[in-house]
C-alpha cells in the first residue's frame, strides 16, 4: 500500500478535517440517488415476452448538443436527443419517445441548407413537411423515432425545396423568398 492509499484510508473520506466537504458530498450523493430513482421510475418501459414474463427495458437515452458560431458572431447551441435537462420544480430529466436529430443549418443570402443526422432509418420512413417559415422532420418506425421542427426567421419558397438522404444524413435545400425591393408602379385613375 502506498502513501496516498494509506492517507486516504485514514484521513480521506469522513475525516474531521473535511467535515463541511463531507456533508456536501453526502448531500450530493443523496440528491443523485434520488435523481436516478426518478429516472428509473419515469424512463423505463415494461414489455411482456411471449412466454408471459415481464421485462423492464431502459433506453436508448441520447442527449447532446452542438455549438457553432452564427453569422452575428454569437454562439448557437442546439440540443439533440430524447432527454432534456429539467429546469425548476419538475423532474430533473424529461424523456421523450421521439429523438431530436442532430441538425446543422447553413445559411447564405438566398438559401438555407439543413443537414439532419437520422441514422438507422430508411428513406421511405422520413416525412418532411414545410410551410412558409417552418420545416418539420418526422420519422416513425419500430426501431427509431425522430422529430424536429425548425422555425426560420424568414420566409422560404417551398416550391424550390429539394432533399436527399444518404448514409444516415438528410439534406434539405430551400431558397429564401425574395422580396421585390423595387416595388410595383401603380396607375392613378
Amino acid at each position: 500500500m502506498d502513501f496516498w492509499d494509506e492517507w486516504f484510508k485514514r484521513f480521506g473520506h469522513r475525516s474531521p478535517f473535511f467535515g463541511d466537504i463531507d456533508r456536501m458530498i453526502e448531500e450530493m450523493e443523496k440528491e443523485m440517488a434520488e435523481v436516478f430513482r426518478e429516472m428509473e421510475k419515469n424512463m423505463s418501459r415494461k414489455s411482456r415476452l411471449p412466454e408471459g414474463s415481464v421485462r423492464k427495458e431502459y433506453g436508448p437515452y441520447v442527449y447532446g448538443y452542438s455549438v457553432k458560431i452564427g453569422p452575428d458572431g454569437k454562439p448557437i447551441v442546439r440540443e439533440f436527443g430524447n432527454m432534456k435537462p429539467g429546469l425548476g420544480q419538475g423532474p430533473p430529466v424529461s424523456l421523450s419517445d421521439k429523438r431530436e436529430p442532430l441538425i446543422d443549418t447553413i445559411e447564405d443570402k438566398n438559401s438555407i441548407k439543413i443537414l439532419a443526422e437520422l441514422p438507422g432509418v430508411e428513406k421511405r420512413d422520413i416525412k418532411l413537411h414545410a410551410t412558409s417559415n417552418k420545416l418539420t422532420i418526422k420519422v416513425d418506425n419500430p426501431e427509431r423515432n425522430y422529430y424536429k421542427e425548425l422555425e426560420f426567421p424568414f420566409e422560404i419558397d417551398v416550391s424550390t425545396a429539394n432533399s436527399s438522404y444518404k448514409n444516415g444524413v438528410l439534406e434539405v435545400n430551400i431558397e429564401k423568398k425574395t422580396s421585390d425591393e423595387s416595388g410595383t408602379e401603380l396607375n392613378i385613375e
